[in-house]
């Protein structure tokens, strides 16, 4: 068989496609100088190695040697893997949502010959079907129409460009930071809660991870009762249903359905980072077992899945399915599959428990059933006339069997192993996080070996953090510095070591030369000084939340850490800058601004910091620092200073005062927020009560 040039490619995604018969180019001046000389528009598809419809059109089109034939002879085509060229996709998705109404993957866009889009949409059949054209209609039709109306088309792309070039700049939307811009994303977050099955909307429903840590801060301010509960009920909704990997741990993309259900079952890196956090948060601030639970069996799944033991590292994504003949079969059972696994005893707890029947809930195979909690384990007790810890026990020995039957018997679905630095960033802090919440060493060693391995393969003096670990360098976007930025800070938090503090600096400065606004505020997604992209080529500062946090929102929380830390203005300047950057669009984009919202609560009310001084092994210190842990505030930084380790130069200014009068050997514990400190606390809970107290402060109306 022969392969076309994407045989070559770094992209697992791009070689996926290497066997079509379509002559795909990668995105880069060679497709664009080849539709010039050839005077033929550009086909673009974006997509990734685990987007299931991506695979189906591959299969039914440019898999199909009459369509691929068409396309040879009427297009340039070019196949971009979107996690590899966020910066592409972001400004095509944004084209073909103007022009259809719809994103997502796989994303198909007709181009002119320099890149500037005038038609598309997402997933075509190859013929006419599902109320959709067929793709062999549209690629004549718009070869037509490009041939025979090229002014008009021309036009169409032009008027596009510039809007969406309006659009994504916020033009007119800079104003006076407004800490009550704060309400918007909760208010949409609360219009938007499903009283029934938690989760915001309607299906499909997708995890809204800042908008659950938001609630979770807003739970000590007046009508905090209520949000709490809207958090709660979200974070038990996920862990029950489909949308959670009952059986091997972790979470699926989103859910096809309201009841979180039945998922789309690829597993993603940046979904699971957050929401490993939201339960560590939840478990702070509502102290329910369960959370802790959901935390310990995701981080579980990540270390035999999706990580690189030996040398550190997060993997990028699981695929959903192992063919495009199933839909999630890896992950699903049929009531005979259960029975083959388990003994009877188990296998009548375990259907009753995750509703497992004759029929299930997918459609290409009846018989196969989604793994969700329906039954309680008071449910079971009653049903089978066995105590709470026989049943606990029996399910758990099921869910080992079953584990167990799926690893032996059924092929795992791909793992995409590649390193993306922003995503490995977002999993450092979460597993550092993990460290401190749980008490998980390995958590922390295993953070810091994937941070450190960032370093030595991804970062450059001059150029800040690549997007992708190894070589060659793949230009990082604003999401890979401001990330790793963050990441970097919690393990100095962490560590106390001066290296972490001083690349992140370093890397803060970088970003703020290369990425930032100095005359309107906020960063752009690609450095200023970055090789011409290609194509649409519009500056683009990313506000919404979509899929990971806002990359403004993160670097606005970045620089006011490192202005909590060093008390530099500038750096509080830019965030401020940043933040009003938006604040006249913010209250548009609702519940997808909540990392916005978190921004600017940390920048209303500063980092709360809490130094616990005392030896390394001293029991007490130890106390009290598990204590600061225990109770949940955003943005809250617990610093252990021992004797042998001792650095204040990064302590608040009225802490540095004092510290060399005490006896660092002695434990107690100091809180502060930005020039102030409370009095040295020695007890865990007077701590504890502290905390609450000051996380219940706030200065917003």
């Amino acid at each position: 068989m022969t392969e076309n040039r994407l045989k070559d490619s770094l992209s697992p995604y791009l070689r996926s496609a290497a066997h079509q018969p379509v002559d795909w180019h990668e995105w880069g001046d060679e497709a664009f100088q080849k539709a010039r000389d050839e005077r033929k528009p550009l086909l673009l598809d974006i997509g990734a190695v685990w987007c299931h419809w991506c695979h189906v059109i591959d299969r039914e089109s440019y898999e199909n040697p009459e369509i691929a034939a068409l396309i040879n002879r009427l297009y340039i085509p070019v196949k971009v893997d979107r996690d590899e060229r966020p910066d592409v996709d972001s400004r095509y998705q944004a084209a073909i949502s103007a022009i259809s109404g719809q994103g997502g993957w796989p994303l198909t866009a007709f181009l002119t010959p320099d890149g500037k889009p005038f038609f598309g949409g997402t997933y075509f059949p190859p013929e006419d079907s599902m109320g959709r054209p067929g793709f062999k209609r549209i690629l004549l039709a718009i070869s037509d129409a490009f041939n025979t109306r090229r002014p008009d088309v021309d036009q169409s792309a032009e008027a596009l460009e510039q809007a969406v070039a309006k659009a994504e700049v916020f033009h007119g939307a800079r104003g006076v930071f407004d800490p009550a811009v704060v309400q918007a994303a909760i208010d949409s977050a609360v219009s938007q809660f499903d009283t029934e099955h938690g989760g915001f909307g309607h299906a499909p429903k997708f995890p809204h991870s800042s908008v659950i840590d938001l609630l979770l801060e807003r739970a000590k301010w007046s009508d905090g009762a209520r949000l709490l509960a809207i958090a709660e009920k979200t974070l038990d909704g996920m862990a029950a249903g489909g949308f959670r990997d009952q059986i091997g741990g972790g979470f699926h993309r989103y859910s096809v359905d309201e009841r979180w259900c039945v998922p789309h079952f690829e597993k993603m890196s940046y979904d699971n980072s957050e929401l490993l956090k939201n339960y560590l948060h939840g478990y702070q601030a509502l102290h329910l077992p369960q959370y802790q639970r959901v935390a310990e069996s995701l981080i579980d799944w990540v270390g035999e899945v999706l990580s690189d033991p030996d040398r550190g590292g997060f993997y990028a994504s699981q695929d959903a399915d192992q063919t495009l003949d199933d839909d999630g079969d890896y992950f699903t059972w049929t009531q005979k599959e259960l029975r083959a696994a388990l003994p009877p005893d188990e296998a009548r707890v375990m259907e009753l428990y995750y509703d497992v029947g004759p029929h299930g809930e997918m459609h290409h195979n009846p018989e196969k059933n989604v793994l969700w909690i329906a039954a309680s384990i008071e449910d079971i007790c009653q049903k089978f006339r066995m105590s709470q810890d026989e049943a606990t026990l029996r399910i758990a020995a099921a869910k080992g069997k079953l584990l167990a039957a799926r690893r032996e018997r059924r092929p795992t679905p791909a793992v995409d192993e590649t390193l993306y630095v922003g995503w490995n960033a977002m999993f450092v802090s979460a597993y550092l996080d993990a460290g401190r919440v749980l008490e998980r060493p390995d958590c922390r060693e295993f953070a810091l070996k994937t941070l450190d391995r960032i370093l030595a393969e991804a970062w450059d003096e001059s150029m800040g953090f690549a997007h992708r670990v190894g070589v060659p360098r793949l230009e990082g976007s604003l999401d890979d510095q401001v990330f790793t930025i963050i990441a970097l800070l919690d393990a100095w938090e962490t560590t106390l070591e001066p290296r972490y503090f001083e690349i992140a600096e370093r890397a803060m400065q970088l970003a703020v030369t290369r990425f930032g606004d100095p005359e309107l505020g906020a960063f752009f997604d690609r450095p200023r000084d970055a090789a011409p992209m290609g194509g649409l080529e519009v500056r683009r500062k990313p506000l919404q939340d979509s899929p990971t946090p806002s990359g403004n929102s993160v670097a606005a929380m970045a620089l006011d850490r490192l202005f909590a830390l060093t008390g530099k203005r500038a750096y509080r300047e830019w965030a401020e800058k940043t933040l009003e950057a938006f604040i006249g669009s913010v209250p548009q984009y609702g519940l997808y601004a909540a990392t916005y919202s978190l921004a600017a609560l940390l920048h209303i009310r500063h980092p709360l910091q809490v130094i616990v001084t005392g030896t390394t092994n001293d029991s007490k210190a130890s106390e009290l620092e598990r204590a600061a842990h225990e109770i949940y505030r955003f943005g809250k930084v617990v610093l252990r200073v021992a004797p042998e380790r001792q650095s204040t130069g990064l302590l608040p200014a009225a802490l540095r005062e004092i510290l060399p009068h005490l006896d660092a050997a002695v434990p107690r514990a100091f809180v502060c927020v930005e020039t102030t400190c409370h009095p040295p606390i020695a007890e865990a809970q007077t701590l504890k009560a502290l905390l609450s107290e000051v996380a219940a402060k706030v200065a917003v109306s």
